[in-house]
């Protein structure tokens, strides 16, 4: 059985310390089945950025966060600018934040006191605060982040403090902030941090069912838990884009297209997908059929358009978005039977859960009968990918999905995926080179 945890009750509002200048942000929530009100037993909300959370109770959940810091009207930084990271010194990981006046490409360099280069990074970042997580090597001291926009530059130092990480130094995007970026901020409950940008995870709890999603609340917000499941999104029954109709399938509080992605003007590998403004796809062994029946396969840069901005619409539908790591995180807990949402298994790399894959896979069409039960109407199919310098790869025995979410280990970029096979039970996280073709379950903004 999966954990459902247990609410503890106290009082509803939770309220950050009262300082001058504060901005305050007020998120309420609400229970639905199917546009049936349904009551929560309670609500916990995860700061993925700081890597804290907090219970609340419910009824009458209130969480008012007041935000310290400047005057709002300052929250809106003008020109390019880095903020500091934070922490600093760093004893394992730590964040900073860069501000974009418009869309263009930043070089990202890291280099040691003596100037080796140790990592290099260049994104086309749109208009808005993106924030990196950066993790040390092993042996240095003290790393020099420069960051370049239109032939400006800004360095930043960390001062590392502990033994840092066995091998390479990674850079990991974390995700676009839209404009806005905090400076400060008091805590809400003893342990619990919030500032303007951060993600949150929202899980809300019933007597045997969970649901949840991830956001990042600029302004105040009311957010409905959806607890239907295994029917076609409420009001959105099907999906029409480019020339073709999908099934889109609600999973308690994420609304999923049922079907892999088939868009674009199919080429053949080995040629490379182009940034050309034509979307192009391969089909499985070059087939134009496996495309009917898998989706399209894609390179990373063609699925996501050239930007590298996390949760991006990419080549989905209008209104839709290649899902994030967290997003598909957030799946994962909802459909598994022992670990739920936000349990810290869902981070790791490698395979993880329980019977995730079985749940989440179709009857049939899997190799040798590994077929899943298919619980939650999401009919995941095998299809397999392309894998550069090695050809085609999986076909009735895995499927492999990209997500909108990278981490640079050295010079290279690489996004997660997610995998499910025939022989497992459970799903894997993995991450690889950007130029593998893949297919995509495009997710409900």
């Amino acid at each position: 059985m999966k954990k459902i945890i247990y609410i503890i009750p106290f009082l509803a509002t939770v309220l950050i310390t009262n300082v001058t200048g504060q901005v305050a942000l007020t998120l309420t929530f609400t229970g639905n089945n199917n546009n049936v009100y349904k009551q929560l037993s309670g609500v916990k909300v995860k700061n993925l950025t700081k890597g804290v959370d907090t219970i609340l109770n419910f009824p009458d959940t209130v969480l008012v966060l007041n935000v310290a810091g400047v005057n709002a009207e300052r929250h809106f930084l003008h020109g390019f600018s880095v903020i500091q990271n934070y922490p600093n010194p760093v004893y394992d990981q730590t964040r900073f934040k860069i501000s974009i006046p418009e869309r263009d490409n930043v070089h990202i360099t890291v280099t040691d006191i003596l100037g080796q280069e140790l990592i290099h990074s260049e994104k086309i970042l749109g208009q808005g605060v993106h924030s990196f997580l950066f993790m040390p090597a092993a042996g240095g001291k003290i790393f020099l982040v420069n960051i370049s926009w239109k032939g400006e530059t800004r360095t930043i130092k960390v001062l590392n403090e502990g033994q840092g990480r066995i091998g390479q130094c990674i850079l990991e995007y974390q995700g676009w902030e839209n404009m806005v970026s905090q400076i400060k901020s008091v805590p809400a409950l003893p342990g619990f941090w919030f500032s303007l940008g951060d993600e949150l995870m929202l899980i809300g709890y019933t007597d045997d069912l969970e649901s949840g999603f991830a956001d990042t609340p600029l302004a105040d917000k009311d957010y409905v838990f959806q607890l239907a499941t295994n029917v076609p999104c409420p009001g959105i029954p099907t999906v029409t884009y480019e020339g073709q109709t999908y099934n889109t399938i609600q999973v308690f509080s994420q609304c999923w297209l049922k079907e892999n992605l088939n868009v674009g003007i199919k080429i053949n590998a080995p040629q490379s997908q182009l940034d050309n403004n034509i979307i192009e796809k391969y089909c499985l062994v070059n087939d134009p059929a496996e495309c009917a029946r898998y989706g399209g396969l894609y390179m990373w840069e063609e699925l996501m358009q050239y930007t590298m901005e996390e949760g991006t619409q990419g080549i989905c539908p209008p209104g839709w978005h290649v899902p994030s790591d967290v997003d598909w995180q957030v799946l994962e807990g909802a459909v598994d039977s022992g670990y739920g949402i936000g349990d810290p298994i869902w981070t790791m790399t490698g395979e993880r859960g329980m019977d995730v894959g079985s749940n989440l896979k179709s009857t049939s069409g899997w190799y040798s009968g590994g077929n899943g039960i298919d619980l939650f109407g999401m009919t995941v199919i095998s299809g397999g990918y392309y894998y550069v310098g090695g050809g085609w790869a999986g076909g009735s025995l895995f499927a492999t999905f990209y997500t909108s979410s990278h981490t640079d280990t050295g010079t290279t970029t690489k996004p997660f995926s997610r995998g499910l096979s025939w022989m497992w039970t459970y799903t894997s996280k993995d991450y690889d080179l950007k130029v593998h073709a893949r297919p995509v379950r495009c997710l409900l903004n």
